[in-house]
């Protein structure tokens, strides 16, 4: 009857005993997806379902986690099927470096044609309704186009500093022309004056103009 009474015992308390003697595993690595790139795969979800552990790879797809032997690590990541990895009781030492590598979990779906409207007679109707609303980039743009400019310049007149030049330039261009149709101090004769008319650029303008009245 105690030999009974010890074994049972002993059967109790020998799985906790076990439990004590293991020791948690650095698991750490990189993940990767399984196609010919290689990628490293940021914000992997990694979790120890037994023990409700949850983490992350970083940017550059590393990992680090904690597991005790015999537990079954999750990864999990968008786009990608689930992958399990198990954390064998037979393990030396107290870290484990794992390339855990991610299949692709795509799927191809028929087109959809989403419509705004239920018919094109719907979609004429309003788009002859819609009223488009002016904002300051188109009013920018209709003051900085090249007629609109144009014609404002033109209505702009001429500035008091552009004024005095032109007169300038007037007074010049009738001095000129008077000294060579009409001669230039004691000099001048009527062959000179004759002959500053015929290459007077004006006076042959005002004949043309006379010519189709």
């Amino acid at each position: 009857m105690r030999v009974a009474l010890l074994l049972f015992c002993l059967s109790f308390f020998t799985p906790a005993l076990h439990a004590q003697e293991e020791t948690p595993i650095q698991l750490h690595g990189i993940v990767v997806s399984n196609d010919s790139l290689k990628q490293l795969l940021p914000n992997v979800q990694i979790l120890v379902k037994s023990r409700g552990q949850v983490s992350i790879s970083d940017i550059d797809g590393f990992f680090s986690t904690v597991a005790m032997p015999g537990d079954t690590v999750f990864f999990q990541h968008i786009g990608f099927k689930l992958q399990k990895f198990w954390v064998a009781d037979t393990l030396d030492g107290d870290e484990f470096l794992a390339r855990i590598v991610l299949e692709w979990d795509t799927e191809v779906l028929d087109p959809v044609i989403v419509y705004p409207w239920p018919s094109k007679e719907n979609f004429k109707e309003e788009f002859l309704a819609m009223e488009v609303q002016t904002t300051e980039m188109d009013i920018a743009a209709r003051n900085l186009a090249l007629d609109e400019l144009r014609d404002r310049a033109a209505a702009m007149g001429y500035d008091a500093a552009e004024m005095q030049d032109y007169l300038i330039s007037l007074q010049n261009q009738q001095l000129y022309n008077e000294g060579r149709v009409f001669g230039n101090g004691m000099n001048a004769t009527g062959a000179s004056a004759i002959l500053g008319a015929l290459s007077n650029p004006f006076a042959w303008q005002q004949l043309f103009q006379s010519l189709k009245r």
